[in-house]
């Protein structure tokens, strides 16, 4: 076993078996990998100033359990916007040969007290240097991380994942004053189990916690963020096994998949998406858990320049927000973050021709001027192709019972293809709103979901989940009521309008 710290701090590049094969490499999600630890880290107009960035670090929060549990345990689900004192990921690998070996990184922020001082040592919120820069008074963070490369096999591993307190100073321009950066101690830790559960498949658990003691009880969360890790994440490789999807995991490990927990987090296959889908589902050497829900190989548009922005966003409208900032909002804006001040400059030296191509590209429709597989233009691409079209009173057949607005309906999301949240409602029962017919041709069922106790503000606001018909199982087995006496909720957007 191989073990330690990365940025910085200590690097692991040894095989436990002396194989002399190269370790799992995580490039290929690198940019996934940022866009998740740096989500919601400084949001536009990137001033410390703005309201919204009072706020910060809302995912993958990781605290001292003595300060979490102030009020009662956590209550353990997927999402990683709610504070927790720790993390947990299982998933299933399929070992292919044996010697298989398996790279764990867990990745975080730490965050990091930017203090500016007067030429006299005093503290203060802002400070102007002769050579016409502003200094700010802010909270930043800084990136952690910790690697574990072991056999795959059965077994535990438990090795540290925390940052040691530290303190930097930098003297500014003309003696005008110094800024003083402090960390507080993050004390960690991360165990890996592995259970064989039959055969070639394994069962990875891997728990990282909060062991700190550093915040009390009812302490601010400002000052319990100084001992906490901030949008967690892990990232796992396999050398000869392959990571089984718990979306698509394939008819034969639906079961084990489902048997899976995940507390505040959720693991999707990474790397690039396969060229066909395999009848034993979808499988890969490389897998990211993430506090944001996202779907298997998600990736970064390729239209994207670089670092911009948090990659969760749309660069074309940021970009164009950016350059609207005044020269004094961008000074501010400067003078908050290094990260912001990169922001500025990558969009103020952007060229035209890489703007021109934040404007997106569509890669799922019929290409301008080309047809459909069966000979004929999508209707939306027809003028007046939506005449007829009526969402709330238009039906569709599903498994021979005719489905509409009413309609009650249990909801089956297929796994090959279907979106990660959508996971989550298998079983629920819900009410159809609306059937709508996509740009592509294919038809979406708008749906409320019944114990959702903001359903009846959803259909009122026209927001709902989004279901194929084969993805329902219609209940009562009765055809859709007449649409003259149905009462349905008004109809929202369609998907592409969303």
């Amino acid at each position: 076993m191989t073990e330690g710290m990365v940025d910085g701090r200590a690097s692991r590049t040894a095989l436990v078996d002396g194989s002399g094969r190269p370790l799992p490499s995580f490039e290929g999600m690198s940019a996934v990998a940022d866009a998740v630890l740096y989500e919601g880290y400084l949001l536009y107009p990137y001033r410390r100033s703005s309201p919204k960035n009072r706020a910060r670090w809302q995912f993958g929060v990781l605290f001292p359990r003595p300060w979490v549990e102030a009020d009662g345990p956590v209550s353990p689900g997927v999402s990683g916007s709610a504070d927790s004192w720790y993390q947990q990921t299982e998933c299933l690998v399929r070992v292919r040969r044996p010697g298989a070996v398996l790279r764990l990184r867990v990745r975080y922020l730490q965050l990091q007290h930017k203090q500016v001082e007067d030429a006299a040592g005093r503290p203060v919120e802002s400070l102007a240097c002769d050579d016409g820069t502003v200094q700010l008074t802010f909270e930043e963070a800084v990136p952690r991380a910790a690697d574990l490369t072991v056999a795959l096999a059965e077994g535990e591993h438990t090795f540290a994942v925390g940052a040691p307190a530290g303190t930097d100073a930098q003297v500014l321009a003309g003696g005008a004053g110094r800024v003083v950066r402090r960390r507080e101690e993050v004390r960690a830790s991360t165990t890996l189990v592995a259970e064989r559960l039959g055969g070639d498949v394994l069962r990875l658990r891997v728990r990282t916690a909060n062991e700190g003691r550093g915040a009390q009880p009812r302490a601010s969360r400002e000052r319990a963020l100084r001992h906490a890790l901030i949008a967690t994440h892990t990232l796992l490789g396999a050398d000869g096994a392959e990571f089984v999807s718990l979306i698509d995991p394939g008819p034969d490990l639906e079961e084990a998949a489902r048997s899976c927990r995940n507390d505040f987090t959720f693991p999707v296959l990474g790397g690039p998406p396969p060229t066909g889908s395999p009848a034993d589902g979808a499988v890969s050497p490389l897998l990211l858990s993430s506090p944001i829900i996202l779907p298997d190989h998600p990736q970064v548009a390729p239209e994207s320049p670089g670092d911009l922005h948090d990659a969760g966003e749309i660069d074309e409208i940021l970009t164009l927000r950016t350059m609207l900032l005044t020269d004094e909002e961008k000074r501010e804006a400067r003078a908050t973050d290094a990260r912001a001040a990169e922001i500025l400059d990558r969009v103020d030296t952007m060229p035209p021709e890489v703007f021109g191509r934040l404007h997106g590209a569509i890669r799922s429709l019929t290409p301008a001027g080309g047809e459909g597989p069966s000979g004929a233009r999508p209707a939306w691409w027809q003028e007046g192709g939506d005449d007829g079209f009526s969402p709330a009173t238009d039906t569709v057949l599903v498994d021979g019972v005719r489905v509409g607005g009413g309609s009650a309906v249990r909801l089956c999301p297929r796994g090959r293809g279907a979106d990660a949240q959508d996971m989550f409602l298998v079983g629920r029962t819900a009410t159809v709103a609306a059937v709508f017919h996509d740009v592509d041709g294919s038809i979406r069922l708008a749906v409320t979901v019944d114990d959702d106790p903001a359903a009846e503000l959803h259909g009122w606001y026209g927001r709902f989940h989004y279901f194929r018909p084969d993805e329902v199982e219609p209940l009562g087995g009765t055809d859709v009521p007449d649409p003259e006496t149905a009462t349905t909720s008004s109809p929202g957007p369609t998907p592409s309008e969303a």
